[in-house]
């Protein structure tokens, strides 16, 4: 008896194709990855804040955005001249302050005849004026461990350090480095100096 010729129900069993389900796996396998990298990147690097008041100036101005490093510190301590983001005293209902470190932990601090002095060396560089009220720092004071030292850039318009309902940033306290600013009006876009 012969083979029929004709129609045929009988259909050949696929086999799965190896190379396509690894080309797939691999796909998803780079996305949660790229999606986990994407998300630790704008949570350690991605932090938006506006600078208020104008304690900063020249460096930054009243309403300028900002963006904060929240690793670095976790990784590191703040370094004299970084410019920081805290709450004063880790108060959560405090608007975000930003200053710039001049002391760490185990320096001395003095401010005398409106110059600020770190370890018995004038710190003039980052000032135009010269600093009308000493504060707290009147008198020569040592930094605990953990404690530094922050002024605003505008000295003399200022709350920083130098005043009792702030005093000593503690680096718990400190949100991040600001590093990146955004243009306001006329000013240049660009990394923190």
């Amino acid at each position: 008896m012969g083979r029929r010729k004709g129609l045929t129900f009988y259909q050949k069993k696929k086999k799965l194709n190896m190379v396509l389900i690894k080309e797939i796996a691999s796909w998803i396998f780079w996305m949660f990855v790229s999606a986990f990298l994407a998300i630790v990147l704008v949570y350690c690097m991605g932090m938006k804040t506006s600078v208020i008041g104008s304690s900063m100036e020249p460096c930054l101005y009243n309403g300028q955005e900002i963006f904060l490093n929240r690793l670095i510190y976790r990784l590191s301590s703040p370094k004299i001249g970084d410019v920081v983001v805290f709450r004063p005293n880790g108060n959560e209902k405090a608007h975000y302050y930003v200053k710039r470190v001049l002391a760490v932990p185990g320096d001395t601090v003095q401010i005398k005849g409106g110059i600020l002095y770190v370890n018995g060396e004038t710190q003039e560089d980052y000032f135009n004026d010269k600093i009308a009220e000493p504060g707290l720092v009147e008198n020569l004071i040592e930094l605990e461990d953990d404690e530094y030292f922050v002024i605003g850039d505008n000295c003399n318009n200022s709350e920083d350090s130098r005043s009792a309902n702030i005093g000593n940033i503690k680096k718990e306290h400190i949100i991040g480095k600001a590093w990146f600013r955004m243009a306001k009006q006329d000013s240049e876009l660009g990394l923190i100096e």
